[in-house]
């Protein structure tokens, strides 16, 4: 017992201190109870037309893609154009070995210039038949067989026509020429090659300007709409010509909108959904055929939504949920249904009713059922999404948000 513990050491030497500061007989601190309640911003709801977006995954697609295949068949004797250059109606892409063509249209030429020496000589058959036939001079069998064969003649003078004209066709498909407007892709048959008329891929020509964005829309979301819609809290825009903007891969958008110009009646039974298509001006060529984008629908509006800012949905143990402040100032957890996403905001579609206040800011510091305190000066009205509240006590509020599901209906 001559040496003490470092423990008891530690316990004289607290007693020392509080023996010279004569404080030791005071609390520590004040009771949990005496601190003021937590500082929260919200925002009362209440029913406004909302806009709303649908967002789907397209692919791009030139309005008019045409296959380059020659008419004629023969040898490729060689390419006019630049590979992937722009190129106009008519202009020429390939030429192919003129020569056998060039002699059958001077076969052609020489067969209807002895069809039309034929002709000529039973007109002169029938012109001095025809005196004699009238005179009786002659039989009406050699009159008969003279005017048939003048016929047969004309008739063969038509067919060494339409023969010449179908040679003549044949020698300037032996030039292929641009059946449109538009942007050529690779030259697929190289000079020299036996191509066959009809068969033959040579190349092909989009036009991307305007450009088309094909999507698909579930047979879910059509009777979704379909349902709001009769039931009037969806306004659709009139025959649903939707305005259209295209956000890239890399998460910048076409900087031009287009319009919804087509929606299929057919349900596709592999894939559950029905082909919707839009039109997208394309000047600069900044979207090429066969990109996949994202195609977002603008101008439907909800009349009379109710919504929330984004950072004020929580996820619960049981699906989505807000905090609320009821009348007697504690905060209370309301389980909802959300819809869909309007700029900042979340359209909730059932669990709240106008004059909620809900909690936006300083969520992470309170408990359900416990007293919070209002701001002053209280966030935005959920009334303008555009404006963003501003939290009452910035340094005070936890790094942790709620997290956001990604802004795509297939997400929720």
């Amino acid at each position: 017992m001559d040496q003490l513990s470092a423990s008891s050491r530690a316990a004289l030497a607290a007693i020392a201190i509080c023996t010279l500061l004569g404080g030791c007989d005071k609390p520590a601190a004040q009771p949990a109870g005496s601190m003021p309640p937590p500082e929260v911003n919200v925002v009362s709801v209440q029913p406004r037309a909302v806009p709303v977006t649908f967002e789907y995954v397209g692919q791009t697609a030139g309005v008019r893609e045409v296959e380059v295949r020659p008419r004629v068949t023969g040898i490729l004797e060689r390419w006019n154009y630049h590979e992937g250059a722009a190129v106009h109606a008519g202009d020429s892409l390939f030429t192919i070995d003129q020569a056998p063509f060039k002699a059958a249209v001077a076969r052609a030429e020489a067969q209807l210039a002895s069809a039309e020496a034929r002709r000529a000589q039973a007109q002169r058959t029938v012109e001095r038949l025809k005196p004699l036939w009238e005179a009786k001079a002659t039989s009406q069998k050699n009159y008969d067989d003279a005017v048939s064969a003048e016929q047969i003649a004309a008739a063969d003078v038509k067919a060494a026509i339409a023969q010449l004209t179908e040679a003549r066709l044949d020698l300037g498909y032996t030039r292929v020429a641009a059946p449109i407007s538009g942007i050529t892709s690779r030259a697929l048959q190289s000079e020299g090659t036996l191509v066959q008329a009809q068969q033959t891929l040579l190349t092909t020509i989009s036009q991307v300007d305007p450009i088309h964005v094909i999507f698909g829309i579930s047979e879910s979301e059509h009777l979704k709409l379909a349902k709001e819609a009769g039931e009037g809290r969806l306004v659709l825009p009139k025959d649903d010509r939707f305005d259209v903007t295209v956000k890239l891969a890399d998460g910048s958008v076409h900087n031009a909108t287009g319009k919804l110009d087509f929606s299929d009646v057919r349900v596709n039974p592999q894939t559950g959904t029905s082909e919707a298509r839009a039109v997208v001006p394309n000047a600069g060529q900044k979207l090429r055929p066969g990109q996949f984008v994202r195609a977002i629908l603008q101008g439907a509006m909800y009349p009379h939504a109710i919504a929330v800012p984004q950072r004020a949905v929580l996820e619960g143990p049981k699906g989505k949920l807000v905090m609320t402040v009821n009348a007697q100032n504690l905060a209370e957890p309301r389980p909802v249904e959300v819809g869909d996403w309007s700029g900042e905001d979340w359209i909730i579609a059932s669990g709240l009713q106008p004059g909620d206040r809900v909690i936006v800011d300083g969520i992470m510091r309170i408990r359900p059922g416990a007293p919070v305190t209002v701001a002053a000066a209280p966030a935005a009205s959920a009334a303008t999404p555009a404006t963003k509240p501003a939290p009452a006590k910035p340094a005070a509020e936890p790094a942790h948000q709620p997290s956001a599901p990604a802004k795509n209906k297939d997400a929720r």
